[in-house]
């Protein structure tokens, strides 16, 4: 404590030096811009009947103008940080004291010369101006010549208000470690100007040139509203300049953090989306979840663990998270009590398809909101897997949709996948079984909803994290067709914009994600190699290893006959049709159950009758037509008809 004592004392010691020195320093200013303000009036000669004049308004100018200053706080700011703000400050301080000064003289002195008056409050202001900005410089001018020598020769690519921010910062912050040689900027208006003292020097196209003519290696990409192409186009001249690159965060990125020098950091992946903050209506999503008991099923998967930190951001009662993944869930557990140690997270251990652990579940903890994001994702694993596939997606679904009708749960939130939209996967026709199923149910009062989105970057299972162990690994990269396309988005974005559709949902809709542009596979392992620092084809090769079972060349949002209906939020679309329900809910999970009980090779076409424009992958048809009669026989033991060397089943979350 008497450490802290003397920090404190002395911290308040050099404040009082610092004030004090500055408050002097202004007053002999006031002094000096009185007296220079006589001497031009008089031409460096004050006759001697004007020096009790002088007196007099020294006398009342340099009290006058400390009051103002003291008064508007000008006196409080930092030299250093001196802008275009505080000059304005400093014109508006000037005007105000010369205004009063002038009413305080001409009461007793209605002779006094008036051209005083103005010459005094343009020195003033000239004097107080030019001191601060000449200080300021003196500080930037010392910054850039400390360390000159190790700092980075760089470009900023982008010559625009974040531009200027970084030019400044990197000036005023010798951590930044950078040297600033000019702006680069796609604009042909701008080409040729001078900001700031800085040249802007060409475009993009012409970066490998002006970087061999000005010996540049680096470049701060400083366009945080950016679109993913334009991203993915600045990456490819920086690459073929064979520069080192850095990007700047959006600045509500720099408004929540510890400032500009610690943000600036490599670009991402997610950068070459260009996918905009999601919007919203946050009154409306807190008005339905504080205080709520929330169930997330799938709780420690991409999604399932996003959807619980948004969640937990409205401060609800509490956070069920259901998982059977026990040390994902742990760490969840883990990260949000540092996170939101307000909020409570009740990790609970469980299956969706063992309905009696999740009537424990409902009957223990009561949640009034779920959202249902446990399943399983994997394309060409499930297509092997069929009737675990339709167990857990299907059967598991059902199962907690059902109890959460008997238990009185408000709303129920299931999120699906743009694979379900004409599938040719069994993953992608259990989902589109499981919207059916969902949007058919009515169980007391509870509404049910679905929201369909595509891939989410760096989700369980997608493709950015093998690409970035085979790059790693020093290559291959491994794409399976060349005009193989997939839908993006992040997920935190996908998470809010579930939370938007959940609180806009009033039952049986289907909520779309608008995902933008469909990208290329092979494009995004070329931009992950660039990322890295490599070059696509010479450091790093891409091969392709061939369309796999129940994979389409390009993801669909919409059927042909679903109609699509706009709502207020223009990230978020409904998709109403004939295809959207089930009917006969209960006999046909009933028989789609004992089909999986008794290892039924039928159940295949029991799911393209449900879903009328399922294709089959060629593999579930030949696997279903050659099926052995030995697999298909219950377990004798267990009396469940299971396959006895079947893989066990985990519910994972998205």
């Amino acid at each position: 404590m008497s450490a802290i004592y003397r920090l404190s004392r002395s911290l308040i010691s050099h404040r009082l030096i610092y004030l004090s020195v500055v408050r002097g320093a202004e007053i002999c200013l006031f002094l000096l811009a009185g007296l220079s303000a006589f001497l031009l009036r008089f031409e460096f000669t004050i006759p001697h009947d004007r020096k009790l004049d002088l007196a007099y308004a020294l006398a009342v100018w340099v009290p006058i103008q400390a009051l103002t200053y003291y008064s508007l706080r000008l006196w409080s700011g930092a030299w250093k940080f001196v802008s275009l703000h505080d000059a304005l400050r400093l014109l508006w301080a000037n005007f105000a004291a010369t205004v009063i000064s002038a009413l305080i003289i001409f009461g007793v002195d209605p002779r006094f010369p008036r051209s005083l008056y103005i010459l005094d409050f343009m020195l003033c202001y000239l004097l107080s101006v030019g001191v601060r900005a000449a200080f300021r410089m003196a500080i930037e001018v010392s910054n850039l010549r400390a360390g000159s020598s190790h700092r980075q020769r760089t470009f900023i690519y982008g010559a625009g208000a974040a531009g200027v921010m970084v030019l400044r910062e990197s000036r005023s912050n010798g951590n930044l470690g950078y040297h600033i040689c000019g702006f680069i900027d796609d604009n042909p208006v701008k080409a040729g100007f001078i900001i700031q003292g800085t040249r802007v020097l060409g475009s993009g196209r012409d970066l490998a040139q002006l970087a061999a003519k000005h010996d540049v290696q680096h470049v701060l990409i400083a366009i945080p509203s950016a679109s993913g192409s334009q991203m993915r186009t600045i990456l490819g001249f920086c690459a073929d300049a064979k520069l080192r690159f850095k990007t700047i965060p959006a600045l509500s990125e720099i408004i929540h953090g510890r400032g500009l020098a610690t943000q600036i950091r490599d670009v991402a992946v997610e950068d070459l989306l260009g996918r905009t903050a999601a919007r919203l209506d946050e009154g409306l999503i807190r008005g339905k979840v504080e205080g709520e008991v929330v169930l997330v099923t799938g709780a420690a998967g991409s999604i399932g663990s996003e959807l619980c930190r948004q969640i937990a951001r409205f401060n609800p009662a509490r956070i069920i998270g259901l998982e059977m993944a026990e040390t994902a869930l742990f760490h969840l557990q883990q990260e949000m009590k540092e996170l939101f140690p307000e909020v409570h997270l009740e990790p609970v251990i469980g299956n969706i398809k063992d309905r009696g652990r999740l009537r424990e579940l409902f009957e223990l903890h009561r949640p009034t909101v779920v959202f249902h994001a446990a399943a399983y994702k994997h394309v060409p694993m499930m297509e092997t897997h069929l009737f675990e596939a339709v167990e857990n997606n299907i059967l598991g679904t059902y199962n907690v949709a059902a109890l959460a009708g008997e238990y009185g749960v408000r709303e129920f939130v299931m999120i699906s996948s743009d694979k379900a939209v004409r599938p040719t996967s069994i993953m992608g026709v259990t989902k589109r079984v499981a919207e059916m199923l969902v949007a058919s149910l009515e169980v007391g009062t509870t509404k049910y909803v679905s929201v369909r989105f595509g891939n989410v970057l760096g989700s369980n299972g997608s493709v950015v994290p093998i690409f970035r162990r085979q790059i790693e690994a020093g290559g291959p990269i491994t794409v399976t067709h060349p005009e193989m396309r997939r839908y993006f988005m992040t997920i935190p974005e996908a998470a809010q914009l579930v939370m938007q559709a959940y609180a806009m949902g009033k039952g049986g809709e289907i909520f779309v994600l608008d995902m933008g542009k469909p990208i290329r596979i092979v494009d995004l392992a070329t931009q992950l190699i660039l990322l890295s620092g490599l070059r696509p084809g010479e450091d790093i090769k891409i091969e392709f290893s061939g369309v796999r079972p129940g994979e389409k060349l390009y993801e669909e949002l919409n059927t042909h006959d679903e109609e699509m209906v706009p709502t207020y939020h223009e990230k978020i679309h409904i998709f109403t049709g004939n295809g959207s329900r089930m009917p006969n809910v209960a006999s046909q999970i009933e028989e789609i159950r004992r089909l999986c009980e008794t290892r039924s090779r039928s159940l295949v076409l029991t799911l393209k009758e449900l879903v009328a424009d399922y294709n089959p992958s060629s593999q579930v048809l030949q696997t279903a037509i050659e099926q052995p009669a030995a697999a298909r026989t219950p377990n004798s033991q267990n009396g469940h008809g299971r396959l006895i060397e079947s893989s066990s089943a985990a519910t994972l979350g998205y």
